[in-house]
């Protein structure tokens, strides 16, 4: 066997464990009852999918069909010996369990189970934290990875079940088995013992199983796009003989643009073939709904479709099909999808609207379409999809309705929206930008941005990433995958706002009402470079597609005009570059001067970056003008690489006399854009020094702060939400409870008593030592800009004891808090929420209503790096208070970094943690004092990026 192959097999539970645990008390749990969150749709490692659910008694008859499948084998490694059928005691008790001390999952392919994972607690060998996994997967799907999948959920669901420890046995001749768990990041112990092996491990996650659990994700979403883009065969399901047809003009694209592989057209069983205005001629995306007259006229299904011989259905065609293209009703979808099935069909693009764009009966069949392709295995993009496009000369896929794409290059792009991505094809056309691959999702249903970030990420023939985004699907996931992917290649996006989306989209969207100032910190947290129109899209994908990076911001500017040079100087230096130089050279400036200009530019060390400005004075061949720039753009003992923008004749893109051909006659790497006014090219350079600058900061690591204790943290809550965590209400937690989360994670609020008597005011006040202060608790008095809800700096018990009083009887509080006071301080605030468009965003600003009313906060996205947490203390307008103002001294800052460090890590490590706010903080030269946080506790509202590997 492979090595992977090996990782699919698993050591069994010993008999004796088994009759141990039936004799082990338990709660009694509906067989049928069990975590909803556990179902999950997974990808295999070659990229197809795999649904994921808890096993149920009315599993037994594929279970029994599942083992009669297995090999001899395969039977022996799972069960350590023959066994070939399984005992009705066996069955019955693998098929119920109480999913808390014993959990087994099936992994399910078209209704079949393809894998089977369990673990059994070991309660009743005096090991309560402990249970015994074991798995076994069909041979036909071994080496899919599905092994690692099921570990990965298993211990999920054991650690939800308070269980810490993994033990198998394994047998002696499977030695690839234990690599499986030590490959995984498991730290492993083992005995030995003649014919087995006996591994233990610890589930708890680490930083070690993240990065296995990251980079397999990243491989098999980078395969199952690979799969969309680069099939070697293609079926169009829907394909007519009328041009005026939506699946006509499909197969008509693949056909022109040269598609490598074989085409089969499919366009029904016949002998009817629907009019031109039933359902069947699904409009193409953004053009309106389908009309639905279900009128039909019998005539013979035409043998063929542009000159290919058609098929009554994908699985009556002779050869594997790999990618489908469907622009049929929704009606048929259903009998689509079972072909596909049948036929291993890895991807579907649908191209047909009237889905979730139209509404909530077609947001429930879009929801339908994607629960049933993903059951049969297969991605899907769209629906309302304008389709796919792979400009590689391997495949020369051209899937999609654009009557125009733009011809090779370094650049992928995504869109959402059908009708505006054949807008951005022609607009990159015109502008010479190449494409490598162009993918349009439509509702999104299924394949997203993050999806292609992954594929791109690895992608050789891509160097630079476009996205058109309406909202983020994954926003936490979207920000991972970001960060790592602008490390190597620029990411420029274009975030549209709810505007941008039919009211069905919008409602349903989790980015409907984000903020974007907001998007744009967490973005720049990432390293994507944000703008806000196509124009800006292009002009800084032109850039990014032809020229270096600025090394720094230094900025010289040569032209023959003063006025529009002093314009690109202008929106430069408000940008963050420095104009060193803005060189005049005058109207009557010739070829020698302008190439003289530059190469100087060009050589000098001083000089990072050069804008030139020409306008001919009058209507003249400016052939000798490019020439020149071109010479001098290429001087050989320039000073480095040096990015060149210009304002050539006001042309955009890539002018002939600028153009640096490649080898297939198009515009490469070296070729210098122009654009139509100087503010836009100085614009695009400063998007670059921007992007530059971002990946000149050293990669920041994940930093785990001393003295944290996730565990006990996760039993705290745990205990907290005890048998509600399936409901969807969230609880708050009085200051005492959140006070002591905090404290799990090294935080020290400053030592407060809740106190409801004057004696007990008094007596706190003493064990605290004065001075101390008196506060009232309601909302309503908290944080008041006239401070009329507190007593601060009570030098004694009589004080104490006076302020008691009449804070009682000002705000009407039963409950007040004694608190130690704190050190003079700059109050700040903390603040961690879930956001509908982020997941879980950290703001910090100055507190006060004040401050809350102007929104000066900062935002990132968690978890926070050291470096991330320093800059989120600079976002807000305010922070200049912190660093020394007017003369007082500036605060500890290195003191609320790692206080919102530590802050991070926990809502990171708990995602139950729903909210955490800490207002105020005295931020002080001797440090950070909290003197209030208030934690909200709930459901994880999103298990996509948390624990084990799903699909959204």
């Amino acid at each position: 066997m492979t090595e992977q192959d090996q990782t699919d097999q698993s050591a069994s539970p010993a008999a004796h464990v088994a009759a141990a645990n039936l004799a082990e008390p338990s709660r009694q749990r509906d067989p049928w009852d069990y975590p909803r969150h556990w179902i999950a749709d997974v990808l295999a490692s070659d990229g197809g999918v795999v649904h994921l659910r808890p096993i149920v008694p009315d599993d037994a008859d594929r279970v029994v069909r599942f083992h009669g499948g297995l090999s001899e084998r395969t039977r022996y490694m799972r069960y350590f010996g023959p066994t070939p059928t399984l005992p009705p005691r066996e069955l019955a008790r693998m098929t119920t369990v109480d999913y808390q001390k014993r959990v087994a999952l099936v992994a399910v392919l078209g209704g079949d189970i393809i894998a089977i994972g369990l673990y059994e607690g070991l309660g009743f060998d005096g090991k309560p934290e402990s249970a015994e996994v074991a798995f076994v997967v069909a041979d036909d799907h071994q080496g899919r990875g599905l092994g690692p999948i099921l570990l990965e959920h298993l211990a999920g669901a054991a650690a939800e079940n308070g269980f810490t420890r993994f033990e198998a046995e394994v047998l002696s001749e499977n030695p690839n088995m234990v690599a499986v768990f030590r490959d995984a990041g498991y730290q492993l112990s083992r005995n030995f013992d003649g014919s087995t092996v006996h591994v233990e491990f610890l589930i708890d996650p680490t930083e070690a199983l993240l990065s296995v659990r990251n980079a397999r994700e990243r491989a098999s979403e980078a395969r199952s796009v690979a799969n969309l883009l680069r099939p070697s065969s293609v079926a169009v399901i829907g394909a007519s003989t009328d041009p005026k047809k939506v699946g006509n003009a499909l197969l008509a694209n693949i056909i022109a643009g040269g598609f490598t592989g074989p085409v089969f057209p499919v366009n029904g069983p016949g002998p009817e073939e629907p009019e031109a205005d039933s359902d069947a001629d699904a409009l193409a995306p953004g053009h309106g709904h389908t009309r639905r007259s279900g009128r039909q006229h019998a005539h013979p299904r035409p043998p063929s479709v542009r000159g290919i011989r058609a098929y009554p259905t994908v699985r009556a065609v002779p050869d594997p099909v790999d990618l489908a293209v469907v622009a049929v009703p929704a009606a048929v979808v259903d009998d689509v999808l079972d072909d596909c099935l049948v036929k291993g069909v890895r991807t579907l693009v649908v191209v047909s609207s009237g889905f979730g764009e139209s509404g909530a009966a077609g947001l429930q069949s879009e929801r339908r379409l994607v629960e049933q392709a993903r059951e049969h295995g297969m991605r899907l993009v769209g629906p309302n999809a304008l389709g796919v496009a792979n400009n590689s000369a391997s495949i020369a896929l051209n899937a999609t309705l654009a009557p125009r794409i733009p011809a090779a290059g370094r650049v992928g792009f995504f869109c959402q929206s059908g009708a505006l991505g054949i807008a951005i094809l022609d607009t990159a056309a015109r502008r010479q930008i190449g494409l490598s691959t162009f993918v349009s999702a439509g509702n999104r249903a299924d394949v997203s941005g993050n999806d292609l970030l992954q594929y791109w990420d690895s992608d050789t023939d891509t160097d630079v990433v476009l996205l058109y985004l309406e909202s983020f699907g994954n926003p936490r996931k979207f920000s991972r995958i970001a960060r790592r992917v602008s490390r190597s290649k620029p990411i420029v996006a274009v975030k549209s706002g709810k505007g941008a989306m039919t009211a069905a989209r919008a409602e349903r969207s989790s980015a409907a009402s984000l903020d974007d100032r907001i998007a744009q910190m967490v973005l720049e947290q990432a390293g994507v470079i944000q703008v806000h129109t196509i124009s800006e899209l292009f002009d800084c994908a032109t850039l990014f597609a032809y020229q270096p990076l600025p090394r720094g911001p230094r900025t010289r500017i040569i032209g023959n005009s003063s006025v529009l040079g002093s314009l690109a100087g202008d929106t430069a230096r408000g940008g963050g570059l420095t104009v060193t130089d803005t060189i005049d050279l005058g109207a009557g400036a010739s070829e020698d001067e302008f190439e003289s200009a530059v190469t100087d530019a060009m050589r000098d060390p001083a000089v990072d970056a050069v804008i030139v400005v020409f306008v001919p004075p009058v209507a003249v061949d400016a052939d000798w003008h490019a020439r020149a720039l071109m010479a001098a753009a290429n001087t050989p003992d320039a000073d480095g690489p040096k990015p060149i923008v210009t304002t050539f004749l006001a042309v955009e893109g890539i002018p002939p006399g600028l153009m640096k051909p490649g080898h297939n006659g198009l515009p490469a790497n070296g070729s210098i854009p122009s654009y139509g006014s100087p503010e836009r090219a100085a614009n695009a350079l400063v998007r670059a020094w921007q992007y530059a600058r971002w990946r000149q900061r050293p990669e920041p690591e994940i930093h785990r702060p001393d003295g944290t204790d996730p565990e006990g943290a996760r039993m705290f809550v745990r205990e907290a939400m005890g048998d509600d965590a399936d409901a969807e209400a969230t609880r708050a937690f009085g200051p005492v409870e959140s006070a002591t989360l905090l404290r799990s994670y090294g935080i020290d609020v400053v030592p407060f008593a809740e106190v409801s008597t004057m004696h007990e005011a008094a007596a706190a006040a003493e064990r605290f030592g004065f001075p101390v202060a008196v506060k009232a608790t309601s909302a309503t008095w908290r944080g008041r800009l006239d401070r009329e809800g507190a007593r601060l700096d009570l030098p004694d018990a009589t004080a104490v004891i006076t302020a008691f009083s009449e804070l009682s009887q000002l705000t009407g509080d039963e409950v007040l808090h004694v608190q130690k006071m704190a050190p003079k301080g700059i109050g700040t605030m903390i603040r961690v929420r879930d956001d509908r468009s982020f997941g879980s965003l950290i703001s910090f600003g100055l507190s006060g209503r004040t401050f809350e009313l102007l929104g000066d906060h900062g935002y990132r996205a968690t978890p926070l790096t050291p470096l991330d947490a320093e800059e989120l203390i600079d976002e807000p307008r305010s922070a200049p208070l912190l660093a020394g103002y007017a003369g007082e001294p500036p605060v500890d800052r290195s003191a609320l970094t790692d206080l919102l460090v530590r802050i991070s890590t926990l809502v990171d490590d708990i995602p139950e943690v729903r909210e955490v706010h800490c207002d105020p903080i005295l931020a002080s030269p001797d440090g950070a004092a909290v003197l209030n946080a208030l934690i909200r506790i709930g459901p994880v509202p999103t298990r996509a990026d948390t624990g084990p590997r799903r699909l959204a």
